[in-house]
């Protein structure tokens, strides 16, 4: 089974958005992301991989393939093209939760925006509190 290269790690949050998100308004973004997924998620932040700031963690094991692996709960990325939000189970069941969110395009299970002021941190925040509960049931410790 090939390893997931996607783990956390022990790099410094604020020191990557400090040093690695290029534009200063992504940046401000990203710091603004940052205190609302703290806020709301009550844990600390923590790297996975290069790029992704995520909070808490899930096991998952495939239900098509051999590969397992943890994951976080929730999380974002402020990628140079957009900031991808880790906040949707994309359960076509919970698409409703998408309504108000504003202007952002999807993956399957992660939502892309290309600034915060595009989107309504109310919704966010309703999002990434389902999705925490959704995950945690779906996948207990």
């Amino acid at each position: 089974m090939p390893e997931i290269k996607t783990k956390v790690t022990d790099a410094d949050v604020r020191e990557f958005i400090r040093t690695t998100v290029e534009s200063d308004k992504k940046r401000e973004d990203a710091f603004a992301l940052l205190d609302l997924f703290e806020r709301v998620t009550g844990l600390p932040p923590r790297m996975w991989g290069p790029s992704i700031i995520g909070f808490g963690k899930y096991h998952y094991r495939s239900e098509r393939s051999t590969q397992e692996g943890d994951w976080p709960l929730v999380g974002f990325s402020p990628r140079k093209a957009a900031i991808s939000l880790y906040v949707f189970t994309g359960n076509p069941a919970h698409e409703h939760l998408l309504d108000g969110l504003g202007k952002f395009t999807r993956g399957a299970a992660c939502i892309y925006v290309k600034k915060l002021a595009d989107i309504d941190l109310t919704t966010l925040e309703k999002l990434i509190r389902f999705t925490m509960a959704y995950m945690r049931e779906r996948y207990p410790e």
